[in-house]
């Protein structure tokens, strides 16, 4: 992980709920204290976390330290991109994170006898990133390679966006679906094959309360930004994203400094940041890792070694999800991207054509045509 994404992601104060069950729908309603992360908090540098905790400290320095930190979040900068993209270097990256398609036996092979259960996160990974996150569509052959995977795997969209949104977009209605950086999870109606326990849908909001704020920071925000050319803010209902990937650079401070004075009227949220789109988020410990932990726990697959998640995405936002599959040393995690970058993620992919050749040779690799040939080398 890099240094800006564990200073962004700082944010430690969790609230207290108690834990409560309703039938809603057809589906399970839970509301609880959400789990620790293992070994506690990411540590941060001093200097980001007062300028995150207080940005009236030094404002000018929190302005430049964010604008740095955008820059970084461009992943075909080549001054700010955690490592220079040399070839040198590429070759360098690609022995520790070795491309997942090259080592799929071998990843096939930590995953004998256990269930895989699949991970995706949409943008970037599903669907290719362009400047309008409203036309990030995927192709028709990719929703039908996900529609088979979930025939064979357990699959859960993990998205920063709205969920609704993400399942307007993804269209296939026997997945599970995290959006909002997993503060709104919702199982399919009509169950899974592979759930133990029996329930039908889940429903999980751990921000719920949070809905009435994140909908006045959004107005405030369109409002503030509307006279900033390519600047777009997206409500994706537990979090508001404001994106930049359009903004000219000149202009990338100014986006900082509008979204800085909208956030100190509200403490209780925080700010993180992803390609090229600032996140405000409620300050509660919950994230992608978050929300990956509690699905299998909702699969039946708690604290569990017979379980081998598989989780594929390309963001910032993802490393918190590669960082439970490291400390648990369960599964394995793979980075989508054509650039070296840190990262918690064990193996890498370079684009979504990647990652849809993966998915088919999971797809493939469930047929026992496919294990006959495995036995006979």
């Amino acid at each position: 992980m890099t240094k800006q994404n564990m200073a962004v992601s700082d944010a430690c104060s969790g609230l207290n709920m108690v834990v409560t069950m309703a039938a809603v729908s057809n589906s399970t309603v839970f509301t609880q204290k959400p789990p620790s992360a293992p070994g506690g908090c990411v540590s941060v540098s001093v200097s980001r976390k007062k300028f995150l905790k207080d940005p009236d400290i030094n404002g000018t320095q929190w302005i430049n330290s964010w604008v740095e930190s955008m820059r970084a979040s461009s992943p075909t900068h080549i001054k700010s991109t955690p490592l220079s993209p040399t070839e040198e270097d590429h070759s360098s990256w690609m022995v520790h994170r070795p491309s997942a398609l090259e080592m799929f036996d071998q990843i096939m092979d930590a995953s004998r006898g256990k269930q895989i259960v699949m991970f995706l996160d949409y943008d970037g990974t599903l669907s290719p990133i362009v400047d309008d996150p409203d036309r990030a569509f995927m192709s028709d052959k990719m929703r039908a390679t996900v529609k088979k995977l979930a025939r064979c795997f357990p699959t859960a969209i993990v998205s920063g966006r709205c969920r609704d949104k993400v399942y307007s977009l993804v269209k296939l209605a026997e997945l599970y679906y995290a959006g909002s950086h997993g503060m709104d999870i919702k199982g399919p109606e009509e169950g899974t094959k592979y759930k133990k326990g029996g329930r039908a849908g889940i429903l999980f909001q751990p921000a719920s309360e949070y809905l009435p704020m994140i909908d006045e920071v959004y107005k405030e925000l369109v409002e503030e930004t509307k006279t900033i050319p390519g600047a777009k803010v997206e409500n994706n209902r537990f979090c508001a994203s404001v994106h930049f990937r359009c903004v000219d650079e000149k202009r990338w401070s100014d986006v900082a400094q509008r979204v800085k004075s909208v956030l100190k009227q509200y403490p209780k949220l925080r700010l993180s940041q992803g390609r090229k789109v600032f996140e405000i988020r409620p300050e509660i410990k919950w994230d992608k890792g978050k929300a990956l932990e509690f699905l299998l726990e909702s699969l039946g697959f708690a604290n569990c070694t017979d379980a081998f998640p598989v989780y594929i995405g390309d963001d910032r936002t993802d490393e918190d999800a590669f960082k439970i599959l490291r400390d648990r040393g369960q599964g394995s995690g793979i980075l989508v991207s054509k650039f070296p970058k840190d990262t918690n993620a064990s193996y890498s992919l370079q684009e979504p054509s990647e990652v849809m050749d993966f998915l088919q040779l999971l797809i493939n690799w469930k047929r026992p045509s496919y294990m006959g040939r495995r036995r006979m080398q």
